[in-house]
């Protein structure tokens, strides 16, 4: 199975309202990897259906929705969000899902937030749950 699940957790982000890591405020994302541990556009065409995403925070009801391409850019769609349809995901073709990298998403507020990968193992192998 080419689908990988993702862990992302808040990283330090000094100078915003979010200067200290959380390890209860991320994402876990459903995606296809290439060895590299890049995301692999071929393989997402194929399984975009199952590309899904999990946003989670202390105290909220978790997010859910799936990860979508357009053009040149990954974003996160929300299911059902009326106010908040999707999430930037910056420079998402650059970055690495490797533990210990750091991946940038650009939150409700239009804030860029700084998430570090804690976590990615084999979809299979692990059901989603951060």
């Amino acid at each position: 199975m080419p689908l990988s699940s993702i862990i992302l957790r808040l990283a330090r982000n000094p100078g915003t309202d979010h200067p200290e890591p959380d390890l209860h405020d991320g994402y876990t994302l459903i995606a296809p990897l290439t060895d590299e541990g890049h995301l692999d556009e071929t393989a997402f065409r194929h399984y975009a259906a199952r590309c899904r995403v999990r946003r989670f925070m202390p105290n909220v009801e978790p997010r859910l929705g799936h990860l979508v391409r357009h053009g040149g850019r990954w974003a996160i769609h929300y299911d059902g969000d009326a106010d908040v349809q999707e999430a930037d995901l910056f420079r998402l073709h650059d970055h690495r899902f490797l533990l210990g990298s750091y991946v940038s998403i650009t939150d409700d507020a239009g804030e860029l937030l700084t998430y570090r990968v804690t976590n990615v193992t084999d979809s299979d192998a692990d059901t989603a749950a951060a």
